[in-house]
């Protein structure tokens, strides 16, 4: 179920599909890099402006599933406008700035971004551009990233399946006069 904040800025309603906590598991392959299976934990939260803020942290697993080493860290910022257009601007923790545009699709929480300009540090890696489909699918939000550099052409490099994380202080922190049974904590 997509929950919509009272306070949310009335611009991001069609976006309310991404906030929350997320986690879950994927894949990364990409000619050059170690091909392996990545942890994601992933925020989009809100403070009642016009944009989403952005929080993703991947980390390499083992074959028992159990975190090795951090992969890649990105924040940013998402937009959407009238025409349901969508704007993002990322940093990565490799030293590359984006500028993502993109749309979100009619009737489903689906959205497409390619990026639009990148600004690279000295101590980056070769990078030109990549493309994003982000998508809410059955209460999960999946999605696969394809990426290009000067050697190799635009092609998928990462996806993950993430689900929602609820903190049980969420849900108790409307109940009142609750006895101390072993539920007030969660308070």
């Amino acid at each position: 179920m997509i929950e919509i904040p009272s306070d949310l800025h009335p611009d991001l309603v069609p976006l309310a599909f991404l906030l929350g906590n997320w986690e879950g598991a994927g894949v990364s392959d990409f000619p050059g890099a170690e091909k392996c299976n990545f942890g994601q934990e992933a925020t989009f939260t809100h403070d009642g402006r016009d944009f989403i803020e952005y929080i993703s942290h991947t980390w390499v697993l083992d074959s028992e599933g159990k975190k090795v080493r951090p992969l890649e860290s990105e924040s940013g910022y998402w937009r959407i406008d009238k025409d349901r257009k969508v704007e993002v601007v990322m940093i990565r923790d490799q030293g590359v700035v984006e500028v993502w545009y993109g749309e979100l699709a009619d009737g489903k929480p689906q959205i497409d971004l390619a990026t639009d300009a990148v600004a690279r540090t000295s101590a980056s890696g070769p990078y030109s551009g990549g493309k994003r489909l982000y998508g809410y699918v059955n209460s999960d939000l999946m999605w696969v990233g394809e990426k290009a550099t000067p050697e190799v052409e635009l092609r998928p490099y990462m996806s993950a399946h993430l689900k929602k994380v609820v903190d049980p202080r969420e849900w108790a922190k409307d109940l009142k006069d609750l006895p101390d049974d072993g539920i007030a904590f969660f308070r």
